[in-house]
């Protein structure tokens, strides 16, 4: 198995980036190969919304028109058996990082050409809210696989009182092989 971890994090070594890891860990252990990419590293445009109203060659051709690294993220995406996306929750909403890759993969999946390799690919969401940005003061992971758009199978949902024993409680609770094959 492939998977594709992609990191809204800015901070490598921070709590995303480290249940990331735990993930991945369990990925790599378990005879699977991974790559990760984090996204305030790459060079990844909001949307511009095009047209006047407000749709593009996104909606019309399925892909963006904008040149940066979101057309070969996305084809490493199609390559990949499974896509992890990691973020910090900020303001009780995704990274902006985050927010502008998926708003524009959101776009382009709206056409057929856009979907191919995207729909129905095996797909889970890790998102942590606590940490040292003067939010809460409690880590939180949610772990979400996603087979249909609109329906998903929880897998882990804890909250702890550091980012050590999140990282463990992704490790001892996120089995991704037996779930993703």
């Amino acid at each position: 198995m492939k998977a594709l971890v992609i990191l809204g994090s800015r901070n490598p070594k921070g709590q995303t980036a480290r249940a990331a890891e735990a993930f991945l860990r369990g990925v790599t252990d378990g005879g699977g190969e991974c790559e990760q990419f984090f996204l305030p590293q790459m060079r990844i445009e909001r949307c511009r919304q095009c047209e006047d109203n407000g749709w593009g060659i996104c909606r019309t051709e399925g892909r963006c028109v904008i040149e940066d690294d979101f057309a070969s993220l996305v084809d490493k995406i199609r390559s990949a058996d499974a896509a992890i996306f990691a973020t910090p929750v900020y303001f009780s909403d995704l990274s902006e990082s985050m927010r502008a890759f998926l708003d524009r993969l959101r776009r382009t999946c709206m056409n057929q050409s856009g979907k191919a390799g995207i729909a129905g690919k095996k797909a889970i969401g890790i998102c942590i809210a606590g940490g040292g940005g003067g939010g809460a003061s409690v880590v939180g992971v949610t772990a979400t696989l996603i087979d249909e758009p609109q329906f998903g199978q929880n897998l882990a949902l804890g909250s702890f009182s550091g980012a050590p024993q999140c990282v463990q409680y992704c490790r001892d609770n996120l089995p991704p092989l037996r779930i993703l094959n």
